[in-house]
């Protein structure tokens, strides 16, 4: 599994941002060629440093499968939003391959 994590800090005006991410962004993201899971989660609670505003995580099956997601025109749509929404929050973002691992209690 590939894992597309984006994590927003606080933006300028938080009631703008949240009325596009849930009206526009999330329906964009939806919409993405072999999307297997799409969560979001905001005002997160830093246990170290500073904690970010807004976190989302997108996965899909393979490497190949997300960026064949982000080659669509679909995918072309999000890029572009994500660039609208960052006029309101400065952005982060990372792609990365998940590794499962047993539990201490294996």
């Amino acid at each position: 599994m590939v894992k597309f994590l984006v994590l927003w800090n606080t933006p300028a005006d938080p009631v703008a941002f949240e009325r596009h991410y849930r009206e526009v962004h999330i329906p964009l993201v939806r919409q993405l060629p072999s999307l297997r899971r799409y969560t979001a989660g905001c005002h997160a609670t830093a246990l170290r440093g500073e904690p970010y505003y807004w976190i989302a995580e997108a996965e899909w099956d393979t490497m190949e499968a997300l960026q064949k997601a982000f080659q669509s025109p679909q995918g072309q749509a999000v890029s572009q939003d994500v660039a609208n929404l960052a006029h309101h929050a400065q952005v982060r973002s990372m792609v990365y391959e998940v590794e499962e691992l047993e539990s201490a209690h294996d």
